[in-house]
């Protein structure tokens, strides 16, 4: 398929990396547009200025830490921290003790590291002084709407929950507070950034979905700058892989599925990979899992679809629990795990409701942040759960194993 655009004579920039997909792909990008786009977004969407210092907390090897530990902030003349670890060690209040320490200004996380800290000690909170950090900016999953509310309240400051992907190299969508004083709306990464003209087009026949219509969340090209423009040395894959969802329309698809209410707020739901089938109904893991974070005891969970006999696939819910004092015991856990069901009920209804919901500490999570859905699901389906290389805790997912063999 001929895709003149894709040509450049420009210095490229390569990131080979392989996400939590196990199948590494080298994004391919232009080093001009790279650093414009870089530029940009420091100043308008980041308020980051000159002299000022910003800490991201992602792991230096992916592209949130190629763009916003070092050629981001250091484009736009700011110090930058680089720092690794976990938020929790050696105590849940070493991040705001960085902060106070270097006076950062912009500080850049992820929706599941935030929580992570939902189940410490509120008091580390206000442990140190902050008052230097304007801003707190999350992504690398959806945001949901409880701890969007919870880190907000905690922390008295603008948190802007932010979409964007390694292929993108900077926000798909994110209120540009550079620019305007968007009002922030919890569990929504806002609107379009300027260089996107994003749609969200119906999987039937990629026509653009009518306000609070779940339809796959896709981008008109030419990409702006920044943006990937190849796989190095497979412009081929790149076209089939990124612009062929649709057979009416050449569009970058984001692989995503997400909503937009009335008012015109965004809102992504996760992969399209991530729909379970119930009994014919189309459920995606994200809404359920959003569904379980809505119990108060719940500070993060993760939701698979395993294969049901009778309809097909149901979901399996991994969650973690603030307060873990009446889990010792099996009448304890069976009156949490009611409980959750309960509020997915009152939700969802009775069909997003979970086979069972498991309890452990900690989820398997990347370095970089993100759950290792696949690899769960794996797991709960009898599967090897693949390639575990980016794995930041292997305990997390002997948990996972040892969970699912006392509920067999």
């Amino acid at each position: 398929m001929p895709c003149a655009w894709l040509e450049s004579s420009e210095p490229s920039y390569i990131l080979y990396t392989s996400g939590t997909t196990g199948k590494p792909k080298g994004v391919q990008r232009d080093v001009g547009g790279y650093a414009v786009a870089l530029a940009s977004s420091m100043k308008l969407i980041y308020c980051g200025n000159p002299g000022e210092t910003m800490f991201t907390t992602s792991d230096i090897g992916w592209v949130v830490g190629h763009s916003y530990i070092i050629y981001g902030p250091l484009i736009a003349g700011m110090t930058t921290i680089m720092y690794e670890g976990v938020p929790i060690r050696p105590d849940a209040g070493i991040w705001w003790q960085i902060v106070e320490k270097y006076k950062a200004s912009v500080m850049f996380s992820a929706p599941t590291a935030i929580r992570v800290l939902k189940k410490q000690d509120p008091a580390y909170l206000s442990k140190y002084d902050v008052s230097s950090l304007r801003h707190l900016f999350l992504a690398g999953e959806p945001l949901d709407e409880p701890t969007h509310v919870w880190i907000s309240e905690a922390l008295k400051i603008p948190v802007i929950d932010h979409y964007w992907q390694t292929e993108t190299g900077w926000p798909i969508l994110s209120a540009v507070h550079g620019v305007e004083n968007t009002p922030i709306k919890f569990g929504s990464p806002s609107f379009p950034v300027y260089g996107y003209d994003l749609h969200l087009l119906r999987e039937a026949d990629a026509s653009d979905a009518d306000a609070e219509e779940k339809a796959v969340v896709a981008i008109a090209p030419p990409l702006p700058p920044g943006c990937m423009t190849t796989i190095w040395g497979d412009d081929e894959r790149f076209v089939k892989t990124y612009f062929s969802t649709f057979a009416t329309k050449q569009v970058y698809s984001t692989f995503d599925w997400g909503i937009r209410d009335k008012d015109g707020y965004y809102f992504i739901l996760g992969r399209t990979d991530d729909v379970i089938n119930v009994a014919g109904h189309r459920l995606g893991t994200r809404e359920i899992e959003e569904a379980v974070n809505m119990h108060p005891n719940i500070a993060e969970c993760a939701v698979v679809g395993v294969e049901d006999a009778l309809k097909g696939q149901m979901p399996l819910a991994f969650a973690v629990a603030k307060d873990v004092s009446k889990l010792d015991s099996a009448e304890g856990r069976k009156a949490l795990e009611k409980a959750v069901m309960a509020t997915v009920d009152k939700q969802l209804g009775a069909i997003g409701r979970p086979r069972a919901v498991h309890f452990v500490t900690l989820l398997p999570k990347t370095r970089s942040g993100k759950t290792l859905r696949r690899s769960i699901q794996a797991l709960a389906e009898g599967r090897d759960p693949g390639d575990l290389t980016t794995i930041e805790d292997p305990s997390a997912l002997q948990q996972i194993k040892d969970a699912l063999g006392a509920k067999a």
